[in-house]
C-alpha cells in the first residue's frame, strides 16, 4: 500500500513525487514512457527561470527523474490500464501488476492530435511526424512542411529551418496565434516560406510521402515536400478518469485550487487539467501544490 501513486512522469509528476517523498509519503510514479513528458521532443527551451542558457526539452529533464528518486519516490515503467477505488482505497491496474494507494495524483498529460487530412495515418513513419526533434535529421536538406499555427508549431519550423533546404509553414488562418517574438523569428528566416489560409488535403507518394496537396485561398495545389510535420494542438489524456471525477466539456479534468477533482483523495496536475496554461513550470508548479495537499489528506486519513 502505496500513500500515494502518481500516474505520469512529466515534469508535473515528477515534481509531485520530490514533494511527496521529501514530506515522508511512500510514493510510486507510474509512467508508460521514458520519464520527462512530452516536454523532451521540444527542441528549444529558453524561458524556464534560473536556467540561463538555452536548451533542449530533453536536456531540461535530464536530472529531475534522478531528483525525486533521491527524496524516497520510486519510479516504475509500466502502462496503467485501469483505477479505481474501492472501500476508501485507490486500486491502479497496469498490465503486469495491481497497486494500492490511499491517494492518486493524475498527471497523464495530452497527445498530439491529427490535422484530418487523407494519408495522415497511412504516412506515420513515412513522411508524416508529430516530432521534429525525434525525426527532423531524416529531412537534411529536404523540404518540409509544418503544419499549424501556434507557438508548437512555429518553434518546430524554426528548429526544422536548421535542418531542411526549406520549410513550409502551413497555417488555416491569416494571422498567427504564437507569441509576437516567435512569429518575428520565423519571419526572419529566410528558408521559411508561411502559407496563411491554407490546409493540407492529402499528402501522397510511393513509398514515402513526397508531395503535399493543399487549398490555398480555395485553390487546390501540389506541394512538393518529404515530410510533414503537425502541431496542431493536444487530446487530453483523461479516459482513466472519465467515469470517477467530473471533466469538462474539452475533456479536461476539473480541479480547485488544490488541485483536488471532485473526488476526494484524487488530483489533477499539468496538462491533463482544465485551465492549464501548458507551460513547464506550471506542470511543477501544479505538482507540488497536489503533493503537498495530498500529504494533508493522508494525514488526516491516519487522524
Amino acid at each position: 500500500m502505496y500513500d500515494v501513486i502518481i500516474i505520469g512522469a512529466g515534469p508535473g509528476g515528477l515534481s509531485a513525487g520530490l514533494y511527496a517523498g521529501r514530506m515522508g509519503l511512500k510514493t510510486l510514479i507510474i509512467e508508460k514512457l521514458t520519464p520527462g513528458g512530452q516536454i523532451t521532443q521540444s527542441s528549444e527551451i529558453e524561458n524556464y527561470p534560473g536556467v540561463c542558457e538555452v536548451k533542449s526539452g530533453l536536456e531540461l529533464m535530464q536530472c529531475w527523474p534522478e531528483q525525486t528518486k533521491r527524496f524516497g519516490a520510486k519510479i516504475i515503467s509500466e502502462e496503467v490500464n485501469e483505477l479505481r477505488i474501492e472501500n476508501g482505497e485507490w486500486r491502479i491496474k497496469t498490465h503486469k501488476n495491481e497497486y494500492t494507494s490511499k491517494a492518486v495524483i493524475l498527471a497523464t498529460g495530452a497527445t498530439p492530435k491529427r490535422a484530418g487530412f487523407k494519408g495522415e495515418q497511412e504516412y506515420i513513419g513515412k513522411g508524416v511526424s508529430y516530432c521534429a526533434v525525434c525525426d527532423g535529421y531524416f529531412y537534411k536538406n529536404m523540404d518540409v512542411a509544418v503544419v499549424g499555427g501556434g507557438d508548437s508549431a512555429l518553434e518546430e519550423a524554426l528548429y526544422l529551418s536548421n535542418i531542411a533546404k526549406k520549410v513550409y509553414l502551413i497555417h488555416r488562418r491569416n494571422e498567427f496565434r504564437a507569441s509576437p517574438l516567435t512569429v518575428k523569428k520565423v519571419k526572419e528566416k529566410e528558408n521559411i516560406e508561411i502559407l496563411y489560409n491554407t490546409t493540407v488535403e492529402e499528402v501522397k507518394g510511393v513509398p514515402f510521402l513526397n508531395t503535399a496537396i493543399i487549398n490555398q485561398n480555395g485553390e487546390i495545389k501540389e506541394l512538393k515536400v518529404d515530410g510533414v510535420f503537425v502541431f496542431v494542438g493536444m487530446n487530453v489524456n483523461s479516459s482513466l478518469v472519465k467515469d470517477l471525477c467530473e471533466l469538462n466539456e474539452y475533456g479536461e479534468v476539473k480541479v480547485d485550487l488544490n488541485m483536488k477533482t471532485s473526488l476526494d483523495g484524487l488530483y489533477a496536475i499539468g496538462d491533463v487539467r482544465q485551465n492549464s496554461v501548458k507551460q513547464v513550470v506550471a506542470s511543477a508548479g501544479d505538482g507540488a501544490v497536489a503533493a503537498l495537499n495530498v500529504v494533508k489528506y493522508v494525514k488526516n486519513l491516519k487522524d
